[in-house]
């Protein structure tokens, strides 16, 4: 509910607060007071349009704020626009500067008009000459007749998100038929290339160029090899002959001189590894054979090796890592028909349960739409009104027309003259018919239907505003406006302006919207009235300025009686 509502510097208003309370707040005043004014200032903060001309006169800027208590779908809001809560209350705050500009916040972090009209909805519905239209749209409509009729569309909107969820992944499944086909063609190409390939491992290539620059210098390693071969072992000055010839000596020499020993051992081991490495040339240059066919095999296996990196990878190691890659995209491919199959069975049953679910819903609203019709047009005529009054339903079977709440139309149509034909209710023309048919159809929803078992049903969030709500009625009419709005009260907040004293005996929070004069400027304010000033509020409203003790007593006796009720 609305908790608290200020104003600064807007219109005649200097500074103005009202702390408003559960059940029925009513506002009075003299006429010209600017009890709309507060009304407007709401209508502001829900995302009215503003105007520079709302900025009193030498001020700056207007300022308009107030405080809701929070709902779940206005922390959804908040959250999808990225604002932060503010523990259980949504705190609005809307400047209006005299060169036009504005600024909005909410919970102290700036925000859009459009935040406001998002959130409007959840905390508040207005009914007043220019905001009624907006405040009952169809959608609207739906819901108080579902309200009536106790009835849940819980189990449709699973249904009807669940079949949605289907549709969107088949339709961006077969959305992509003609990339999916390009891209399968390119990826068997890949993988055929690649695996004809036939690549043996990542290290393939290295290995070939290892063959290949003996194969091409073979010529050239066979007669290093062999002239190494002469110089180390073989030729008649040899390495190996001349270190024997030096160890022979050494020996001769270590017979007389022991020192010569470690000598002869390094002569050995020297003569050693000399046989050891002109065996070892020999044994590779015996491996080696001029092959040009093989040479040129290499060459070709290269090349192509060459080409995969180029294409597919900077190494064969990521060659294989990309084939096997398309490979995988192939088979995920290959079984994206056995899922969209899958997928479109699924699809199907959603839609048949669906149907279903919106067929029982549509037999459902038919049957309360007939009761909520007569009750709603009893209670427009106690209220100074004599009208005809029908709630319709048409329903659309149509995919295209499929919603979380079915697929049924629900318009309240209304004759206000005997003999003219029914019509839209937001066709009504008069602001204050309006508003008391508004009352009226949202009390006979609280009230709900005729029959025993009905489950109870939890209060709204959202506070209702009424103004012009009495315009061209008075007496028993009056009082039963009153009730009415009283009766409404019991389950949701709701804030009147109002200009009857048979409406405002039943407020349970009564303000007084005053005018007075302040340094030569005209300012309104508004206060919470106790007990002894809502008695002489009324007898004013009663006779006048001039209060009498009959007026006072008359007073005295319609809140009496109001609270009996």
């Amino acid at each position: 509910m609305l908790l608290e509502l200020r104003a600064e510097n807007y219109a005649v208003i200097d500074h103005a607060v009202a702390a408003f309370g559960p059940g029925l707040n009513l506002l009075t005043g003299e006429t010209g007071a600017g009890k709309s004014i507060l009304i407007d200032a709401l209508v502001l903060l829900l995302g009215g349009k503003a105007s520079s001309d709302m900025v009193r006169y030498g001020a700056e800027r207007a300022v308009v704020a107030c405080v809701f208590d929070s709902t779940p779908g206005a922390e959804a809001i908040l959250e999808k626009n990225g604002i932060d809560p503010e523990g259980d209350e949504i705190l609005l705050r809307r400047e209006i500067g005299a060169n036009g500009k504005g600024r909005v916040f909410i919970n102290n972090q700036p925000a859009t008009v459009g935040v406001l009209r998002a959130l409007a909805p959840e905390l508040a519905l207005v009914h007043a000459q220019s905001e009624t239209l907006v405040a009952f749209d169809a959608p609207q409509q739906r819901l108080l007749l579902d309200r009536y009729g106790n009835i849940s569309s819980e189990k449709i909107q699973k249904a009807y998100d669940a079949w949605k969820k289907l549709k969107q992944e088949i339709a961006g499944m077969q959305g992509a038929e003609q990339d999916r086909l390009r891209l399968a063609d390119l990826w068997s190409f890949q993988a055929k290339e690649i695996e004809d390939a036939g690549i043996q491992d990542a290290e393939e290539d290295i290995r070939l160029d290892a063959e290949r620059k003996i194969l091409a210098n073979a010529e050239r390693i066979l007669t290093g090899a062999n002239a190494a071969q002469d110089l180390l072992y073989e030729g008649e000055t040899s390495v190996e002959s001349l270190l024997a010839t030096a160890l022979r000596h050494v020996e001769d020499l270590a017979r007389f001189d022991l020192r010569f020993i470690e000598t002869v051992q390094q002569l050995a081991a020297a003569k050693a590894g000399i046989e050891d490495a002109a065996s070892t040339v020999r044994d590779l240059s015996g491996a080696i054979s001029a092959s040009p066919e093989r040479l040129e095999e290499i060459d070709d296996r290269l090349a192509m090796l060459q080409r995969l990196k180029r294409k597919y990878g900077h190494s064969l190691e990521e060659v294989i890592a990309f084939g096997e890659d398309v490979h995988a995209k192939l088979s995920e491919l290959e079984g994206r028909d056995a899922r969209l199959a899958a997928l479109e069975g699924d699809l199907a049953a959603a839609a048949t349960l669906y149907r279903e679910l919106s067929d029982g819903l549509s037999g459902q609203r038919a049957a309360v739409a007939t009761k909520l019709g007569k009750a709603a047009e009893e209670q427009i005529n106690e209220l100074a009104m004599k009208v005809s009054f029908r709630a319709s339903i048409s329903s659309n079977t149509d995919e295209t027309n499929w919603s979380s709440a079915g697929w049924d139309s629900v318009e309240f149509q209304i004759a206000t003259n005997p003999g003219e034909p029914l019509k839209p209710l937001t066709e009504i023309a008069s602001g204050g018919e309006m508003s008391r048919v508004m009352l009226a159809l949202k009390v006979s929803v609280e009230e709900g239907a005729p029959g025993a078992g009905r489950r109870k049903r939890a209060a709204l969030p959202r506070t209702l505003v009424f103004d012009e709500i009495d315009i061209g009625i008075g007496g028993r009419a009056a009082e039963a406006v009153g009730q009415k709005l009283k009766a409404l009260s019991q389950t949701q907040q709701v804030i009147c302006i109002t200009h009857l004293p048979q409406i405002a005996a039943f407020a349970d929070q009564h303000f007084l919207i005053e005018k007075s004069e302040r340094g030569g400027r005209t300012q309104t304010g508004v206060r919470k009235m106790e007990r002894k000033e809502r008695v002489e509020e009324l007898a004013r409203m009663l006779s006048g300025a001039n209060l009498t003790d009959t007026s006072l007593r008359h007073a005295e006796q319609m809140l009496v009686s109001a609270a009996g009720r």
